[in-house]
C-alpha cells in the first residue's frame, strides 16, 4: 500500500488529533476508549517516516505530563517504569510495519492483520504492564504469577480497544478503496 505524502500527513494529524481526543480522557470531555495503541499500530502500517514513532510518543509523553501538572490527574503511572512504554509502543509500531509489509488487497489480509494486532498487543501489554509490576515501585513482590493474573485481566480490555480502532481503520480504508476504484472506473468510461 503505497500512500502520497500529503495523504500520510492528512492521516498523521488526524491520528496526532485522536491521540490528544483519547489519552486516558485526561482532556477531552467525550469518554472514548483510549486510541493509544492503536495509533501507535496505525501509524506503523500507513506512515513511513521514521520520526513519526518518536514524535507520536514525545506527544503522549507531553499529555500524560501536562494532565498530571495541570489537570488534577493522578502521578500513579508516572515512575521509573514509564519508559518501558518506549518498548511497549515501539512493539505496536514494528507489528504494524511488519502488516504493512504484508497486506495485499485481498480478504485474507484480514487474518494476517488480526494476529499481527493481538501479537503486538501482547508484548506491549508485557512492556508496559509488566514493567510497571516490576519497575514502578507500586508492588513490593512481584511475581509472574502476578503479572499472568494482569495479562488475563488487562490484556483483553486494551486488545478490544486497539480491535475496535484498527476495525474502524480497515472498514475506512476498504471503503475509500472501493470508492476510489469506482471513481477511476467512471473516468475511464467517460
Amino acid at each position: 500500500m503505497k500512500l502520497s505524502p500529503l495523504t500520510q500527513l492528512l492521516i498523521g494529524i488526524a491520528l496526532a488529533g485522536l491521540l490528544a481526543m483519547t489519552r486516558g480522557q485526561h482532556f477531552a470531555t467525550l469518554n472514548l476508549p483510549s486510541a493509544s495503541w492503536a495509533v501507535f499500530f496505525l501509524a506503523g502500517v500507513l506512515l513511513t517516516p521514521r520520526w513519526v514513532f518518536p514524535a507520536l510518543f514525545l506527544e503522549a509523553s507531553l499529555l500524560d505530563f501536562a494532565a498530571v501538572q495541570w489537570a488534577g490527574v493522578s502521578d500513579w503511572c508516572l515512575s521509573p517504569a514509564y519508559w518501558l512504554l518506549i518498548p511497549a509502543y515501539g512493539s505496536l509500531w514494528l507489528g504494524g510495519r511488519l502488516y504493512a509489509g504484508w497486506q495485499r488487497d485481498r480478504l485474507s489480509s484480514l487474518a494476517v492483520l488480526g494476529v499481527c494486532v493481538a501479537l503486538s498487543a501482547l508484548v506491549c501489554y508485557v512492556f508496559s504492564g509488566g514493567g510497571f509490576l516490576y519497575f514502578s515501585g507500586r508492588y513490593p513482590e512481584p511475581s509472574l504469577a502476578m503479572l499472568g493474573e494482569r495479562i488475563a485481566v488487562y490484556y483483553p480490555r486494551y486488545l478490544a480497544s486497539l480491535a475496535l480502532y484498527v476495525g474502524m481503520a480497515s472498514i475506512f480504508y476498504i471503503g475509500a478503496r472501493s470508492w476510489l476504484g469506482a471513481q477511476r472506473q467512471f473516468e475511464v468510461k467517460s
